[in-house]
């Protein structure tokens, strides 16, 4: 959604972007729904189709998102971080072929709705900035910290070393 966006501990949401670039939004939810839609559709349907999953309504620039995030968390800013730089990435889809591809696929979330659960379940844990950018949750980190620690070898291969 917003690249190494995230709630600090402050309350304040930080963007690391410029907010122009666009994503799509999709819930784990509907992409489960998804999944079910293609198991239970004819082979000759979706045999080496590809399709989009989402709805055109949840095409986002991240400014947009960055208005949802604001609407959601009662008084917290929501600002740009100081290293906030263009993102020339575009990612607007067009999920026009799953709809008439697969009429039952009928998702349920929208990004207003996600922003409202996801700050619900932050609060609820007490979810911080430092677990948000640390390796447990993003990907690259992750695999640094294998890499260092032994586990994994620099082409990301697992090694034989128990840590």
């Amino acid at each position: 959604m917003m690249r190494c966006s995230g709630l600090t501990p402050k309350g304040i949401v930080l963007l690391k972007n410029d907010g122009m670039a666009c994503r799509p939004i999709l819930h784990v939810e509907d992409m489960l729904r998804a999944f079910v839609s293609f198991l239970g559709s004819s082979q000759d349907l979706v045999h080496n189709e590809v399709l989009n999953v989402g709805i055109n309504e949840e095409n986002y620039r991240v400014q947009e998102i960055k208005e949802i995030v604001k609407n959601t968390v009662p008084d917290a800013p929501v600002d740009y971080a100081k290293v906030a730089e263009p993102d020339k990435r575009l990612c607007r889809l067009n999920f026009s072929k799953i709809s008439r591809t697969l009429p039952e696929f009928k998702p349920q979330w929208n990004a207003h709705r996600g922003a409202k659960q996801l700050y619900d379940v932050y609060k609820r844990v007490g979810f911080t900035l430092e677990e948000f950018e640390g390796p447990k949750y993003r990907r690259i980190s992750h695999i640094e910290e294998s890499v260092n620690a032994g586990r994994l070898d620099k082409a990301s291969r697992r090694t034989n070393i128990k840590t």
